[in-house]
């Protein structure tokens, strides 16, 4: 071993080579990278690992983890047949799309690791931003994090040791030994870098262990004990160290002021600043134990990009939307509104339709030899599943042209209109949100809400004039619809203009550019397949505003002296269609 930091293929073999050597303790890994021939090395490279394998999807059920009653065998056979689970066959587990893992399946799996029945976890992340990733319950769990993102796949040469070398560091890891001081030195660092879990100064002294095997070696050194913080620590990082000279500076600051605030509670009994320093430093001397900087700069070198935003968004919350509302339908087997019964084999997480059932095996039991006329022989095939549909929750978004002299009329009416649909919203569980667009841009001037408070507030003073940038209120408003829909949502839109664009993308004055660059973004927003209508606004119908309702696939009404109760009725008839 070396002091140079390996390369990351170099570093995901090792971590391989370390889990086959000790399943047990290191649990498993995470390996991120986009599918791609350097993910398919990567999966080539666990299957050569010793032991079965499992692949796994994320809405696995719960009767094939843990096993259970087959309802259709028993039917069958008439006697109760239960299936066994994965949580009955040890081996490795692989999960491809780690990122799209339920908080429940984390916990299940969870469950399975701490059992210790020999089962091993590989995490594969194909996650396109930081914010997308695994569940921290399993992620903590694993010993490895391994990033291949960006990595080319020539650079993917090394490989895994050979099969008897695995079986013979197995045979090995027994008789290594750990130097006394190197679990209080692997704590100490994981408080530096701001690592709370317990887990990770244990799985790395594992993990140093497991590479000493590798390494014929019948002790962990100092190279092991930094390669194995390397594998374990900067995915855990929350925090960059601080530096030596600040710290100690910072020391010595507080030091001094616990001094100076002793002398003045106690001036009976004298201390000098020096004897406090002096004191500090005794106490400072005894940390033998403490890692070297080496150490902290070999880890800090591996520290993903972004740290700070990454933790950031960990810590940022969403709450998903309810449900139930008049948004779009979903098939659901759990709430929502009944559906009729549908032949199906039972997994675990359908509900079985008795009544149904019954009615699909009884005209057939005079053709079904029984032992008992007491009892309905029932098939699988008359087993009937239960069925349920539920609604998102709905987002209106009006998208209101605040330019020219006739603007605050427009945005009045828009208000009215709003706050009436608010005044329902608790019943419709509708969301209402406004995008404007005036001058040179557009933006969002009332978030996604249900408040009839915030709107009103948000709607109290309302900016007018100036020219019209529709092609930027479009654009606009298909961000946020995009946004709602990764919320639980399902957008739809109320568009308030006369169509006359005369403001391009660029925000330079150009009517025919800004009419080319207003169609090319509504047929952008006609891709998301949303409820929605035009409103022509215009003193008389408008060309432009008939051209533009076509190019985003919705209906034209020319309302051009509506006010807010005819507006709002508009506007629901169209979306309740």
């Amino acid at each position: 071993m070396t002091g140079d930091t390996p390369h990351p293929w170099a570093r995901a073999m090792r971590a391989m080579a370390a889990l086959a050597v000790d399943t047990d303790t290191l649990k498993g890994m995470t390996i991120r990278a986009r599918a791609g021939p350097v993910r398919q090395s990567a999966e080539a490279a666990l299957a050569k690992l010793p032991g079965p394998k499992h692949l796994v999807h994320p809405s696995v059920t719960d009767t094939q983890l843990f096993g259970g009653l087959n309802i259709s065998a028993s039917v069958a056979e008439g006697r109760m047949v239960h299936d066994a689970g994965l949580s009955d066959r040890p081996g490795m587990l692989v999960i491809p799309m780690a990122e799209r893992c339920s908080p429940g399946l984390a916990v299940r799996l969870g469950q399975i690791l701490d059992c210790g029945h020999g089962h091993s976890l590989v995490l594969l992340d194909e996650g396109a931003s930081p914010e997308e990733q695994a569940p921290a319950a399993l992620l903590d769990r694993l010993a490895f994090h391994i990033n291949l993102t960006g990595l080319r796949w020539s650079e993917a040469s090394v490989s895994l040791p050979a099969p008897a070398d695995i079986e013979a560091a197995q045979k090995r890891l027994p008789q290594i030994t750990v130097p006394q001081n190197a679990l209080e030195s692997l704590t100490f660092l994981a408080a530096r870098f701001g690592i709370d879990s317990l887990r990770a100064p244990l799985l790395a002294i594992a993990a140093a262990r497991a590479l000493a095997s590798l390494d014929h070696a019948t002790q962990v050194s100092e190279a092991h004990l930094t390669e194995a913080t390397e594998l374990v620590y900067p995915a855990r990082a929350t925090t960059f160290p601080q530096a030596p000279v600040e710290a100690e500076a910072e020391a010595e600051a507080e030091a001094e002021a616990e001094a100076e605030a002793e002398a003045e509670e106690n001036p009976a009994r004298p201390e000098t600043q020096e004897d406090t320093k002096n004191e500090t430093d005794g106490d400072l001397g005894q940390g033998e134990t403490l890692p070297g900087e080496m150490l902290i700069a070999a880890v800090a070198a591996l520290l993903p990009d972004g740290l700070l935003d990454r933790v950031t968004a960990k810590s940022r919350s969403t709450k998903p939307a309810s449900g139930s509302g008049a948004g779009a339908r979903r098939r659901g087997n759990r709430i929502g509104r009944p559906l009729p019964s549908r032949p199906g084999h039972p997994d675990g997480r359908a509900r079985i339709d008795v009544i149904a059932t019954l009615r699909a095996a009884i005209p057939w039991q005079a053709l079904r030899p029984k032992q008992d006329h007491s009892r309905v022989k029932i098939y699988p095939s008359d087993i009937r599943l239960r069925r349920f549909e539920d609604r998102s929750d709905r987002l209106v978004i009006f998208i209101v042209d605040a330019s020219g002299s006739a603007a605050m009329a427009r945005l009045a009416e828009a208000k009215g209109a709003i706050e009436l649909l608010l005044g329902q919203a608790y019943a419709r569980r509708d969301h209402v949100a406004l995008v404007a667009f005036r001058g040179t841009t557009a933006e969002t001037l009332l978030p996604p809400t249900r408040s009839l408070v915030q709107a009103k507030r948000r709607l109290a003073a309302l900016p007018g004039g100036g020219g019209t940038p529709l092609a930027a209120g479009l654009e606009t408003a298909a961000q946020l619809a995009a946004q709602s829909r990764d919320r639980g949502l399902s957008p739809a839109f109320a568009l308030l203009t006369d169509g006359r664009a005369n403001i391009a993308l660029d925000r330079t004055s150009n009517r025919a550019q800004a009419q080319s660059d207003a169609q090319r973004r509504a047929a952008h927003l006609r891709m998301f397949t949303l409820q929605g209508c035009v409103i022509d606004t215009a003193p008389r119908s408008s060309p432009e505003a008939t051209s533009l309702a076509q190019a985003l696939g919705v209906d034209c009404i020319a309302l051009p002296r509506a006010d807010a109760q005819r507006l709002s009725k508009a506007i629901d008839q169209v979306l309740d269609a």
